[in-house]
C-alpha cells in the first residue's frame, strides 16, 4: 500500500471507526496526528527538483473508457497534502459548539479532509472529480445541521451555488476529454490529457478553459459567484470553517493549475479569456475588498477577506510567469493557513465573550493577551508583512505580473497588478480595524469577563499554524524548491 493511500484511508478509517464506537475526539485527533507526520515524512523524502509524480499508483478500474483509481505526488499536490495535514490537525482540536453528536461531527470533518487529499492526489479527472464531491457532502450537512445564525439558509445557498459549479465543471472537464479524444480512444488520465489535449484547435481551448474557469470559479468564489461564502463560513462549525476556507476552496485553484492552465494553454492565452479573468479578479480584489471594510462583525470581515485574497491567486494565474505562478501556489498554502488560524481564533473569542460585533468587544489583549498576540501575528500575515508566507506569495504575484510587460506600455495585467495593489491597502484597513475593535481601547463588559487560551492543548494547535506561516515565510524557498519543476512543466506546455 502506498503512502498516498494512507492519507486519504486513516481519515476515512477513522470515521468508520466512529460508527463502531471509538472516542470521537481521540479517534480523530489520533488520525489527523498520523496524517501529519506521514506528510511530514513525504516532504523529508520527496525527490526535489524533478518534474512528473512520485509515487505513482497503477489501478485500472475500466478499460475503455480509461479510468483508474491512481494518485501520485509533485510539487503542487505535495504542498496541497502539507495544507490540508496541517488544517486539519488544528481543526480536529477544535471543540464543537454544540453538545452532542461528537461521532458526526467529526467524522464529517475527516470526510472533508479525506475528500480533499483525494482530490489533489488523484491522477485521474474522473477520480479527481468525485474525490471533491465526496468532501462537499458533508460540508452541506455539517452547516445545515450544526451551524449557527441562518444556518439553514446559508446551506441551501451553498449547495445550491456549489452544486450548479459542479455540474458546469464536469461539463468541462466531460468536455476537454472527448475533444481531447478526437474520435480516437477516451481516457481520463492526466498526463495522457496533457498531451493529447494540446491538439485541440485554439477556438475550441478558449471555449473549454472558459467552461472550467466557471465551474472552478464557482467553488473558489470567483466574482460574482462568490455571495455563498461569507454566509457559509460565518454560520458554519469553525472545524468545518477552517477545512473549507483553509483547504476545500483550493481545490479550484488547483484544479485551474493542474488542468485548465496545462491542457489548454490557448485557451488560457486567449485575449478575450485573459480580459475577462483580470475584470473578475479585479472584482474579487477592489469590490469584495470594500465590502469587507463595511462589515461589523469579526466573523464577516474574515469571511470576506478570504473572497478577497482569491483575486491574487487569480492574478498569479493571469500572468503566466515562473514568479506569478510559483507566487500563486505560494498564497494558496499561507492564505489556507492563515484564514484557518484566524477562523479559530473567532470562535475562541466568541466562546469567551459571546459576540462578535465590533461595538460589543474593545481591550480584549488585557484579559486575553495569549490570544491578542497570536491574533495579531495572523493579522500581520494575512495583509503581507514580510516574515510571513502570505508575503511570499504576494510579493511574487506582484513581480509576475510585470514580467511580459510590453516594451512601450502598460499591458491589461499591468494596469491589473497595480490596481490590485490597493488591496493590500484594504486588507490593511480592515484586519488592523478589526484588531483595534477587538483587543485594543478600552475594555468592554464582555470582554472583561473573558479569559485567556491558557491550555497547551488548545495553544498547540495554533501555534503549529502561527509556526508554519512563519518557516514559509523566512524559507520560502521550501515551498518554491518543490513547485519550481512542476511551474517550468507548466511554462513549457
Amino acid at each position: 500500500m502506498s503512502p498516498l493511500d494512507l492519507l486519504i484511508l486513516l481519515p476515512l478509517l477513522a470515521a468508520v471507526a466512529m460508527a463502531f464506537g471509538a472516542p470521537a475526539r481521540k479517534t480523530a485527533l489520533a488520525a489527523a496526528g498520523a496524517n501529519l507526520l506521514l506528510g511530514l515524512y513525504l516532504a523529508a523524502t520527496f525527490a526535489y527538483g524533478k518534474a512528473g509524480y512520485q509515487l505513482a499508483t497503477d489501478r485500472t478500474v475500466l478499460a475503455s473508457p480509461h479510468m483508474a483509481l491512481n494518485f501520485g505526488l509533485d510539487g503542487l499536490s505535495l504542498v496541497m497534502v502539507l495544507l490540508t495535514v496541517i488544517v486539519t490537525l488544528a481543526a480536529m482540536a477544535q471543540k464543537p459548539a454544540k453538545p452532542g453528536g461528537e461521532a458526526m461531527y467529526y467524522a464529517s470533518c475527516l470526510l472533508i479532509a479525506a475528500g480533499a487529499m483525494g482530490a489533489f492526489l488523484a491522477t485521474d479527472l474522473i477520480f479527481f472529480f468525485a474525490f471533491h464531491e465526496l468532501a462537499l457532502i458533508p460540508t452541506f450537512l455539517m452547516i445545515g445541521l450544526r451551524g449557527t445564525g441562518n444556518n439553514k439558509e446559508a446551506a441551501w445557498k451553498i449547495t445550491v451555488y456549489l452544486g450548479f459549479g459542479s455540474l458546469v465543471l464536469l461539463a468541462g472537464l466531460a468536455w476537454l476529454a472527448v475533444a481531447a479524444a478526437n474520435g480516437g480512444a477516451l481516457t481520463f488520465d492526466m498526463q495522457a490529457l496533457a498531451a493529447k489535449a494540446q491538439a485541440i484547435e485554439a477556438g475550441t481551448q478558449g471555449r473549454i478553459f472558459a467552461t472550467l474557469l466557471i465551474g472552478f470559479g464557482i467553488l473558489i468564489s470567483l466574482f460574482p459567484f462568490h455571495s455563498w461564502a461569507a454566509p457559509a463560513y460565518a454560520s458554519a462549525p469553525t472545524a468545518v470553517t477552517m477545512l473549507h476556507a483553509g483547504v476545500l476552496k483550493k481545490f479550484g485553484l488547483y484544479g485551474l493549475l493542474r488542468v485548465a492552465v496545462p491542457m489548454l494553454p490557448l485557451g488560457h492565452s486567449a485575449e478575450w479569456v485573459q480580459h475577462l479573468l483580470i475584470v473578475l479578479l479585479l472584482g474579487n480584489i477592489l469590490w469584495v475588498g470594500l465590502v469587507t471594510i463595511a462589515q461589523r462583525e469579526l466573523d464577516m470581515v474574515l469571511a470576506n477577506s478570504s473572497v478577497m485574497h482569491m483575486g491574487y491567486v487569480f492574478l498569479g494565474i493571469v500572468s503566466a510567469s515562473a514568479a506569478g505562478y510559483a507566487g500563486a501556489i505560494m498564497l494558496m498554502f499561507a492564505h489556507g493557513i492563515s484564514i484557518a488560524l484566524l477562523f479559530a481564533l473567532s470562535a475562541a473569542i466568541k466562546e469567551r465573550t459571546g459576540t462578535l460585533q465590533f461595538h460589543r468587544l474593545g481591550g480584549l489583549a488585557t484579559k486575553a493577551p495569549w490570544m491578542g498576540l497570536i491574533f495579531g501575528m495572523a493579522a500581520m500575515a494575512s495583509i503581507g508583512l514580510p516574515g510571513f508566507a502570505n508575503f511570499a506569495g504576494e510579493v511574487n504575484i506582484f513581480f509576475g505580473g510585470f514580467a511580459h510587460k510590453p516594451a512601450d506600455h502598460l499591458g491589461w495585467t499591468q494596469w491589473a497588478t497595480i490596481l490590485a495593489l490597493w488591496g493590500v491597502v484594504m486588507s490593511a484597513v480592515y484586519m488592523l480595524r478589526a484588531y483595534r475593535s477587538v483587543f485594543k481601547g478600552e475594555t468592554s463588559p464582555v470582554s472583561a469577563e473573558a479569559t485567556d487560551i491558557t491550555c497547551w492543548t488548545a495553544r498547540l494547535p495554533l501555534l503549529l499554524l502561527v509556526a508554519a506561516l512563519l518557516v514559509a515565510g523566512f524559507f520560502p524557498n521550501l515551498i518554491y524548491r518543490a513547485v519550481n519543476p512542476v511551474v517550468e512543466a507548466i511554462l513549457h506546455r
